[in-house]
């Protein structure tokens, strides 16, 4: 391992972006949502997916020098036209626009339309919470979740997010996760490094549990919670997927391999401006919800007072791979 600070994440993951056909507003969005990443201790969403970012520039599955297209269809329906670009750059083109269109209204659905990956759509929802709004969000990705009773992946991890503001310029509490019993990230890294996962988290091509990572990315994810994560996960197909215009899961290519046809997913956004439903009302009652949970001993908010890790510690050939990326090929 090696120690390496935010900005020197940041700084690198601009340079290979560039090195490998970003152009500057492209490379700076997405790097930094690599180093927010990595401060939050999402790996799986940070250098992990450097590589890929680059290679998919180099192979054309990601436009790099895409410029987004805004829509607005109506006072609380706001689009994003990614032009199969990253996600970073689309969101951030839409942003005010959409949080305007949630201070007006009240509410704002915000698509963002024909992108890469997100990744952390935590990432999204906490910026949004940071600008004031109650922020939902959600995307879909490649089939890898069986629906109970059946054997066939159907449905992608689809996270979920959800950031919920003080009232203060900064966040009470949000969590970002699959509704898969795990993130593929996790099976992948596992199989990388040889190591076995727990039952629970997959079936192997027979439906039956398995705790080898390779037998469980040839079977399929189970859903969290049984039936009633598979229904959160049928709730994120039809945000992420079919109001944007994007891939259904089922559909959507391999995520991760250098080459193939563009992703073209979607991310939705559900915008909530607290002062739309009475500012007060609404913190008082929020200051409630949050003493009832933490007067409790051990008992906790997620993502409550984090504060992002700075420097961070890297796997060292993930390191080495990183500045490699930074010379073009």
């Amino acid at each position: 391992m090696v120690s390496v600070s935010l900005a020197s994440i940041e700084s690198t993951s601009t340079e290979a972006l560039l090195a490998n056909g970003a152009s500057p507003t492209v490379a700076a969005s997405v790097a930094k949502a690599v180093a927010t990443a990595e401060g939050n201790g999402n790996r799986i969403c940070g250098l992990y997916y450097l590589a890929s970012y680059c290679h998919h520039l180099v192979s054309g599955r990601v436009n790099g020098t895409a410029e987004p297209e805004v829509i607005v269809d109506r006072p609380g329906a706001v689009r994003v036209d990614g032009k199969l670009g990253f996600a970073q750059p689309a969101f951030d083109a839409g942003f005010d626009t959409a949080v305007a269109a949630a201070k007006t209204n009240g509410i704002c659905g915000y698509a963002i339309e024909h992108t890469e990956t997100a990744t952390a759509v935590g990432y999204f929802t906490e910026r949004l919470a940071a600008a004031g709004m109650v922020a939902i969000g959600s995307t879909n990705a490649s089939a890898r979740v069986a629906p109970p009773g059946g054997s066939t992946p159907v449905l992608g991890t689809n996270p979920i997010a959800m950031s919920v503001p003080d009232g203060e310029g900064g966040i009470a509490f949000q969590f970002d996760f699959s509704t898969s019993a795990v993130a593929l990230g996790r099976i992948t890294m596992a199989s990388a490094a040889g190591e076995s996962i727990p039952e629970g988290w997959a079936v192997d091509a027979d439906g039956m549990p398995t705790t080898d990572p390779d037998a469980a990315l040839k079977g399929s994810l189970v859903s969290m919670g049984g039936y009633k994560g598979y229904g959160i996960g049928l709730l994120v197909e039809v945000l992420g997927a079919l109001l944007t215009g994007g891939r259904l899961s089922s559909d959507v290519p391999p995520l991760k391999t250098p080459e193939g046809p563009p992703h073209n997913l979607g991310q939705f956004y559900i915008i909530i401006d607290p002062e739309g439903y009475g500012r007060d009302r609404f913190y008082d009652s929020l200051s409630g919800l949050i003493e009832s949970i933490t007067t409790q001993q051990g008992a906790r908010l997620p993502g409550r007072h984090r504060s992002p890790q700075d420097p961070v510690e890297v796997d060292q050939q993930l390191w080495d791979a990183s500045v490699e990326l930074t010379t073009p090929t």
